[in-house]
């Protein structure tokens, strides 16, 4: 996080070595929800409004280790079956913590697992999608096959079918008791992914490929319930007023006028099913099997859209690079969590649309959230994990903040914060300091604690600063709370850097506008009216290109790491001599105007010099050179010399060489009245020197003068005139 604008009524809370040159503070703060996101969550919560607190206890449940799991379901007698990927086995955890294989699938993935009233388990499998019947330990059979590779999602409804979410002919199967079973309705996408029932008993449904939500009735006839612009929806929730939740990822393909678009669109990405063999799956993004790796699930990142029963959709969350999973609705809370992947955080939003985030998970895909008696199944992968989140709160917790770059060398100077603190509760704080932009050994050890809402920072001196947060309960009923904190520091003082120095054309002068047209930016004394940005574009619509004879222009890039204000200082020295003459001694601008027309004609070498003297004290500031070795001053006439007529009947055979000591000559024009100018090139075909030679047979106009004359132009725009009688 970059540093706020300096303030100098923080001097006095510095404690600062008398060598250091750079005089304001600086701050660095977190006080936001955005700001403290950039950091790292162990056991911590932030609220919507940036207020660290401890985060619900999670008790974590020893399962199988498998590449990663797909699906979880609590089963009615305490265990939990699990559904792995990449292997095809359905497992079972009982209450005493003992997994057992339940199941061996000839297919890859478990999809999906849902149990009958009578506690029946089926289990969706793909590539190859088939729905299996499994009645106890080891004793499962294909329930239903239709012929489809994926069976993404499984819904048993009130009449007690089974209704199954399949692609790639993207539709919804019902299937009878019996095993009986026929797609009832068919979707535009290759996919339909996931399945919800409303109170009402409708199925809300998501799509793969334009990523839409549908409401469909038990007749099959479907409606269009909402179009996101993103690729795929991959779960849905529904709240007690009827109104769904959506989470939509993938590749953002179009954005919507009725809803808040955020996300760039991407119209060349291709799609593909992501499959995370290092401990993660997605759901597909309208492709036609396997593909992928792990980082791809994150990269496109999501939203979470709220849809009301008349389809008017709000995007409540959106991320670049995180990707929402899962959703769960807690009626009691009033809010819907989400899981996502990329740095596996649960979010939670209430029904004030304020987001704010549970916990972070150590494993990168939050891949489903199941509900039970209050708690909260968490499933996750990369690498998997299955935990319990419990209703209360843990005992303690640590957030480590985002690193501050200092942008050079700093010395730090007090560490502030506001906390609250109840009974039994601490607040306690940590820093360590290094020159890497990511922490590694060469960063100092952790520092003491720091108990006191202000204390001077104890990591070394160093460009870069991370601070820990420790927040702890002796009771685990009142969490400490941490709702900001501030870093002070003094930047040593870098010399200014001229990164650019250079001419524009002779006599190339820009003019203010509108109304002083006579007025030469950098050759005035006071600052421009606005920023001059580089070449034309630098100096803005306010100032207009120009030529004023004898002029030099002069423009220069200059920057300050300690972002401290510059002066320049202008020297000019003419070849051959020692001293140079001051040109400029107090410069506020990038570029500088002056008469050359005082300047004997010859090489000369400009000397700039940038001062950050502005913003610190005598004695401690620094400043740059940049020399331009050379810069040429011409004002002189080039000559023309040999200069020769002949008449040769009706032609005229003219002959001269024209010179020029310091500059090539660019251009020469014959004249023979009444006749016009007329361009000549020289012998060989092109003027790029300081000598050229000209010969050239002219057509004598009808009526002609006995009189020639020949106009020279320099590359500094100088002009000589030379006329011969014939």
């Amino acid at each position: 996080m970059r540093p706020t604008t300096p303030f100098a009524a923080a001097a006095a809370l510095l404690v600062l070595a008398s060598s250091l040159g750079a005089v304001v503070p600086q701050k660095w703060e977190l006080r936001t929800r955005e700001d403290f996101l950039r950091g790292k969550f162990d056991g911590v919560s932030v609220s919507y409004e940036g207020a660290l607190s401890l985060a619900p206890k999670e008790e974590r449940i020893a399962a199988p280790q498998e590449e990663f799991y797909m699906s979880v379901l609590p089963a009615a007698d305490g265990a939990v079956f699990l559904g792995t990927g990449h292997g095809g086995k359905v497992y079972r955890v009982g209450k005493d913590g003992k997994a057992e294989l339940w199941f061996q699938a000839a297919e890859m993935d478990v999809t999906s697992l849902v149990q009958d009233r009578k506690g029946i388990l089926y289990a969706a499998t793909s590539p190859n999608g088939r729905i299996y019947k499994i009645t106890d330990k080891g004793k499962g059979e294909p329930f239903f096959d239709p012929a489809e590779k994926y069976v993404w999602d499984l819904l048993f409804v009130d009449s007690g079918e089974l209704w199954a979410a399949v692609g790639e002919s993207g539709g919804i199967y019902r299937v009878s008791p019996l095993g009986e079973g026929r797609m009832f309705f068919k979707a535009a996408e290759n996919h339909i992914l996931c399945l919800e029932r409303t109170a009402a008993g409708d199925v809300v449904a998501g799509s793969g490929g334009n990523g839409i939500v549908y409401r469909v009735g038990a007749d099959g006839r479907a409606a269009v319930l909402y179009e996101t612009p993103y690729e795929e929806v991959r779960s849905l929730a529904i709240d007690r007023e009827g109104r769904v939740y959506a989470a939509a990822s993938g590749t953002p393909t179009r954005v919507r006028k009725d809803e808040r678009a955020d996300e760039p669109v991407r119209l060349d990405a291709e799609v593909a099913i992501t499959v995370s063999a290092t401990g993660g799956a997605s759901r597909p993004s309208t492709a036609t099997g396997p593909a992928g790796a792990g980082a791809a699930a994150a990269r496109d990142g999501g939203a979470l859209f709220r849809i009301t029963p008349e389809g008017l959709a709000k995007r409540l969350w959106s991320s670049e690079d995180e990707m929402v999973y899962t959703l769960l609705w807690r009626e009691a809370e009033g809010q819907v969590l989400f899981g996502t992947g990329g740095q596996g955080r649960i979010y939670a939003v209430d029904r004030e649309e304020r987001v704010s985030l549970l916990l972070q998970q150590s494993s990168e895909q939050v891949y489903q959230l199941v509900p039970l008696d209050g708690r909260i199944y968490v499933l996750s992968n990369n690498p998997c994990y299955l935990g319990l989140l419990q209703p209360e709160q843990r005992f303690g917790g640590e957030y480590v903040t985002p690193v501050l770059d200092a942008r050079t060398l700093a010395s730090w100077g007090r560490l502030t914060w506001q906390a609250a603190a109840g009974a039994g509760a601490s607040v306690q704080l940590q820093s360590r300091s290094g020159n890497t932009g990511e922490p590694n050994a060469t960063w100092s050890d952790w520092s003491p604690l720091y108990v006191k809402a202000e204390e001077p920072v104890l990591s070394p001196r160093s460009r870069y600063l991370q601070v820990k947060v420790l927040l702890r309960t002796q009771t685990g009923k009142t969490s400490p709370v941490f709702d900001r904190l501030t870093v002070f520091y003094l930047q040593a003082n870098v010399a200014p850097a001229v990164t650019r120095l250079e001419p524009l054309r002779p006599n190339e002068v820009y003019l203010k506008l509108p109304d002083q047209e006579d007025v030469i930016l950098g050759a005035e004394r006071r600052a421009p009216l606005v920023p001059a940005k580089k070449d034309d574009a630098r100096m803005g619509l306010a100032y207009r290109k120009s030529e004023r004879k004898g002029f030099q222009t002069v423009v220069w890039d200059a920057a300050d790491e300690n972002g401290d204000t510059l002066r320049y200082a202008l020297s000019i020295r003419k070849e051959g001599e020692a001293e140079w003459r001051v040109l400029e001694a107090d410069w506020t601008e990038p570029l500088y105007a002056f008469d050359t027309l005082s300047f004997p004609d010859g090489a000369y070498a400009l000397r700039l010099t940038a001062s950050d003297a502005p913003s610190n004290p005598p004695g401690l500031e620094l400043a740059a050179d940049k020399i331009l070795p050379a810069l040429v001053i011409d004002n002189s006439l080039p000559a023309v010399k040999g200069f020769t007529a002949v008449r040769n009947g009706a032609a005229l055979d003219v002959a001269f060489q024209a010179e020029d000591a310091y500059s090539y000559i660019e251009e020469a024009q014959v004249l023979v009245r009444p006749g016009e100018w007329r361009v000549v090139f020289p012998s060989d075909g092109i003027a790029d020197s300081r000598t050229e030679s000209f010969k050239f047979s002219l057509k004598l106009p009808a009526g002609a003068e006995n009189q020639v004359t020949v106009r020279v132009r320099d590359s500094f725009g100088n002009v000589g005139v030379f006329r011969l009688n014939f």
